[in-house]
């Protein structure tokens, strides 16, 4: 019996002899790392046992699959491991830097160590962020041995970069995640650094559209991540607003911002128009309850800072109208032509919609302009709408009320009129000849004269 314990120990020991294989992870303060046991073998199956040192018979955490299969914690300084198969490391601090060693062990006597080295990488952004469009940026990525590591820069793009450190010159192409790349041997690891360059809000992807029956937005913000703290220590000089107008080539100022505290609008032209109501949180929206004709043309949202850079953002502003050719007033068998439109062709993949009043006797117009309806009636009056399509998105649209008057309405009230008329000629033409006969028997009067010794035969002429 004694030789057999002899041997069984002497087993155990040949089968933990020989050098753990390594994997080497690299991480920076304040990051996670993840080791993971090995792929190619079924844990299912074997004890598990995580060390500080190899040989150490103290552990920080086991697992055994014949009991409760749960991990046991052995060290309460490593109580607060998120995981222990994988091991995860949340918020990695100067202490986790060090080697750790996972013990599999198969029964009845087969075992195994990995050895696992967490390295330092540390990794800096100079300046610091946000940086502005033209600034100087320099990477740097520095990690512990061993001296066979290769370092390597990925942009947001995608794209590798051998330099290190690496200083470019910053636009928003730049801006993003930063990645340094670290090969050690067959392994490569990854930690990443943001980067951000100051912009304004994401520019629209297409002029915004507006009518007389719709609201005008002009959308210009910080972005959330970016505070006015940020935006005056990198020099902040003004903001402004300013429209140049389809028809005329000078801009016109709207609003101005300038760094005096508190951050204020100051209104120049500004055409009825009204600033956002959250600057502090990087509102600087203008908008309107409804657009006018005059709107049409480019708004520009400027950010200019001391050392010459402006951030801008355009908006260009494009109005749908409906016209009428005979006015808002027509009379009944008349012929209607509503355009509807902006001030130049439709791009092919843009449509119109028309929607009559429910009564119209054009129940299914063609989505074409000009819409012509040879005999309106008065079932045509009421609310003409026009929706201006862009594939399957509504951009914006437009009405028109039409007052239809009916044809013999129209002839009564002519008649009427005539009448009247007549009457009143009537008048005026009897009161003109009873005032000439009173004009003529005046002159008739002053001819003849009474004596003042009358005969016995009354007057005579003299």
């Amino acid at each position: 019996m004694n030789i057999f314990i002899i041997l069984l120990l002497l087993a155990v020991l040949t089968s933990t002899t020989g050098e753990a294989e390594v994997v080497v992870v690299y991480a920076q303060i304040g990051g996670t790392v993840t080791l993971n046991p090995p792929a190619q073998i079924d844990l299912k199956k074997h004890y598990m046992y995580w060390k500080k040192d190899k040989d150490s018979s103290e552990d920080l955490a086991s697992l055994n699959r014949m009991g409760n299969n749960i991990w046991k914690i052995h060290d309460e300084a490593w109580k607060n491991i998120s995981s222990w198969s994988p091991l995860i490391i949340k918020n990695i601090q100067q202490e986790h830097f060090r080697t750790f060693f996972l013990k599999l062990m198969e029964p009845p006597f087969n075992s195994k160590v990995y050895k696992y080295e967490i390295r330092k990488l540390t990794v800096s952004v100079d300046p610091s962020s946000p940086v502005l469009p033209g600034e100087k940026v320099t990477l740097s990525c520095s990690a512990e041995t061993p001296l066979s590591k290769t370092i390597e820069w990925m942009n947001p793009r995608g794209e590798l970069k051998s330099l290190n450190p690496l200083t470019f010159s910053a636009s928003m192409r730049d801006n993003g995640p930063w990645s340094c790349m670290v090969t050690d041997g067959q392994r490569k690891s990854q930690v990443n650094v943001s980067v951000t360059v100051l912009d304004l809000s994401p520019a629209l992807s297409r002029p915004q559209y507006t009518s007389t029956s719709n609201p005008l937005s002009l959308p210009c913000s910080l972005p959330p991540h970016i505070s006015w703290e940020q935006i005056k220590a990198k020099g902040f000089r003004e903001l402004h607003w300013s429209f140049i107008p389809s028809t005329v080539s000078a801009p016109q100022r709207l609003f101005s911002l300038s760094a005096e505290e508190p951050l204020t609008w100051k209104p120049d032209q500004h055409k009825g128009l009204q600033p956002g109501t959250n600057l502090e949180k990087g509102d600087l929206s203008l908008r309107r309850n409804r657009g006018i004709e005059e709107d049409t043309g480019e708004y520009i949202c400027a950010l200019e800072f001391e050392n010459g850079v402006t951030l801008k953002r355009s908006v260009h502003v494009k109005l749908l109208q409906i016209v009428s050719s005979t006015g808002t007033e027509l009379i009944s068998d008349q012929q209607l032509n509503l355009t509807c439109g902006l001030e130049q062709p439709l791009p092919s993949d843009m449509h119109l919609k028309w929607f009559p009043p429910k009564r119209s006797t054009l129940s299914d117009p063609r989505p074409s302009s000009p819409l012509i309806i040879p005999l309106v009636s008065t079932a045509d009056a009421g609310k003409w709408r026009c929706e201006l399509w862009q594939n399957n998105t509504q951009l914006t649209w437009a009405e028109i009320t039409l007052e239809i008057v009916p044809w013999l309405s129209v002839w009564m009230l002519v008649v009427i009129c005539s009448v009247t008329v007549i009457i009143i000629l009537v008048f005026i033409l009897a009161f003109i000849l009873c005032r000439r006969r009173k004009q003529k028997m005046r002159h008739l009067r002053r001819r003849l004269c009474q004596c003042k010794h009358p005969k016995p035969k009354g007057f005579y002429r003299t």
